[in-house]
């Protein structure tokens, strides 16, 4: 994996450039976000960005509106890191894009999980959308339909079977992932915020789902999913038989979770995938709503 590090200062190149070589990874430097555009312009299978945020000509803002407005890069994960921990400039780096975020200084474990989680979500990203183009389905007449599922796994394949019933399957897709997996993994497995968060830093995660999935009390739950089209909207009604979660808390990426490896998947799936994403009570049940009536309107006109 090729890591693009941005950043002017030279004794942060090569802290990083020591981390980051340890665990296998192949380091390009910039000093500065030209320097930076430069690289990732004639580097070819660039998968993360480092971004430092103060730099002198173009500053890590500036580059990383750039590379998100040129769609070669767009789709790149970039990390912004930097000194100021004020609310507002991370809060500002996130609406640009940089979803991930480190605050200097930092631990060696706690970026490398930063940069394993920006990389796995860049590959899971690429993974579901090939599996929907691949799979596609005649699945236009589906009005109605009723699902159960236990295991990640089946919550995968669900996903690419009804996201190929909407007019855009490649949009809703990762949303609908994301919903039916925390449906598992928060809700009937009971797997808190911070627990994940320590799982995916200590690599533990897929051990601890299974450990979960044969405890007795899990053994028969399940995730139920109510598919149902009407005239002018799709809703997808995802239930768990968990004890619910604040889930109001997760509608918007807070700068105190902005440095988590967790946490993104809710945000994502309200301001990508769907028109309207919409918890109901404890939070065991979700609405996900996408407004069909555009594409009737351009159906009928073609």
């Amino acid at each position: 994996m090729k890591i693009l590090v941005v950043d002017d200062e030279e004794v942060n190149r090569d802290l990083l450039n020591e981390y980051l070589i340890d665990e296998g990874f192949e380091v390009v430097f910039a000093v500065d976000g030209e320097d930076g555009y430069d690289k990732i312009s004639n580097t070819d299978d660039i998968s993360v960005v480092l971004l430092d945020r103060m730099m002198p000509k173009l500053d890590g803002m500036g580059f990383l509106k750039r590379i998100k407005l040129n769609p070669k890069f767009k789709d790149i994960p970039v990390i912004m890191q930097t000194a100021v921990a004020e609310s507002e400039s991370i809060v500002e780096g996130i609406n640009s894009g940089a979803y991930y975020y480190l605050t200097k200084p930092y631990k060696k474990q706690i970026l490398l999980s930063i940069v394993n989680a920006a990389i796995n979500d860049a590959f899971y990203v690429n993974e579901v959308i090939d599996e929907v183009r691949n799979n596609k389905q005649t699945l236009g007449l589906l009005k109605k339909a009723y699902f159960e599922f236990r295991t990640i796994d089946e919550a995968q394949n669900l996903t690419y079977f009804i996201a190929n019933s909407f007019p855009d399957p490649e949009r809703v897709v990762l949303g609908l992932s994301e919903i039916m997996i925390n449906a598992v993994e928060h809700g009937n497995l009971g797997i808190t915020y911070d627990e994940k968060a320590s799982f995916l830093i200590d690599g533990t995660l897929t051990d601890e789902i299974e450990r979960r999935m044969k405890l007795p009390e899990n053994v028969k739950k399940v995730v139920g999913v109510e598919f149902e089209k009407g005239s002018d909207e799709i809703c997808v009604k995802i239930s768990d038989e968990g004890d619910g979660f604040c889930w109001s808390d997760f509608l918007e990426i807070k700068p105190s979770r902005a440095t988590d490896p967790n946490g993104r998947g809710i945000i994502m799936a309200r301001k990508v995938s769907f028109d309207k994403l919409e918890y109901i009570g404890s939070g065991s049940e979700v609405r996900c709503i996408v407004n069909t009536e555009c594409f009737s309107k351009n159906a009928k006109s073609a």
